[in-house]
């Protein structure tokens, strides 16, 4: 829906706003730096800007939880999705990483320690850590699918709110795949992916 689409884009540019604010507070009137230097010039409007720097992080943290599938008692249909999701998103941070340098924008990371929708927080990565068996399925499922339906949310916002050309087209392609991604997800809960024979259950309480 539009209003929704609306809704998730006006929450993407608010935190990035804020976050830019808390890197870049004015200098006390009574205090006389030493030396100034001029930060780098954006060639992006700010939602553009405020979607690259967003997917980023997002896909980062994403990929850190898949890394645990390979370690941890998963299922073994589980630990083969997530296999090719990782790789897939590793792919993708590379591209959004040159988009992100063509637009001139800095490689820090400006929601670092925010809980914002669809990312993988600092405290996820931590309990997937401890957990192991259905506990680590669970939770690996449920943060990825998150995962997976938030960016595309946001990536169908920039599709109508940027303005930048190779930005909105990364954007369309990413839409694309984050449905063929929760596609996937959705038949292998169900028990259809043909790769592995061993079915693997979501849990009931799952929304996929």
């Amino acid at each position: 829906m539009p209003t929704r689409r609306a809704t998730a884009l006006l929450l993407l540019l608010t935190v990035l706003t804020g976050c830019a604010r808390e890197g870049g507070r004015e200098a006390d009137p009574g205090s006389v730096p030493s030396r100034t230097t001029a930060a780098p010039v954006p060639s992006a409007d700010k939602t553009d800007s405020a979607w690259v720097q967003l997917m980023i992080p997002m896909d980062e943290q994403a990929v850190a939880l898949l890394d645990m599938a390979a370690e941890k008692p998963a299922g073994p249909r589980l630990r083969a999705w997530a296999a090719r999701l990782r790789t897939d998103q590793v792919a993708e941070l590379a591209e959004l990483r040159g988009l992100r340098t063509r637009m001139g924008l800095p490689d820090t990371d400006l929601h670092e320690g925010h809980d914002m929708p669809g990312m993988v927080t600092a405290e996820d990565l931590r309990n997937a850590r401890a957990s192991g068996g259905a506990a680590f399925d669970r939770l690996l499922v449920t943060q990825i699918h998150d995962h997976l339906r938030q960016s595309e949310q946001v990536s169908r916002s920039e599709t109508t709110a940027g303005s930048g050309a190779e930005a909105r087209a990364r954007a369309r392609e990413l839409v694309a795949v984050r449905g063929k991604q929760l596609a996937s997800l959705t038949s292998l809960c169900a028990g259809r992916a043909a790769d592995v024979p061993e079915p693997f259950a979501c849990p009931s309480d799952h929304p996929v």
